[in-house]
């Protein structure tokens, strides 16, 4: 898995492990749910954390844009 595949599946463990307003259910396995999504959104730190002083280079461009999309940041001169 990538980093940004962690984030969105950490992301998504979350999301099914709530109501629709947001509150955590709880129920037999959530604490193991919520585990996964921890060591999901860690690897994915993980990974943000080792490009921080990195420059975009050619062969690294899809990197980059993986972590902005799922991160929700726009591009410049991108409307979202």
């Amino acid at each position: 898995m990538t980093g940004p595949e962690h984030y969105r599946e950490a992301e998504r463990l979350l999301k099914d492990s709530k109501t629709r307003h947001g509150a955590l259910v709880i129920e037999e396995g959530t604490a193991e749910v919520v585990a996964a999504a921890q060591a999901h959104a860690t690897l994915a730190l993980a990974a943000a954390t080792a490009l921080v002083d990195e420059t975009p280079r050619s062969d690294s461009f899809d990197t980059y844009r993986a972590w902005q999309d799922v991160a929700g940041s726009a591009q410049d001169g991108d409307a979202r």
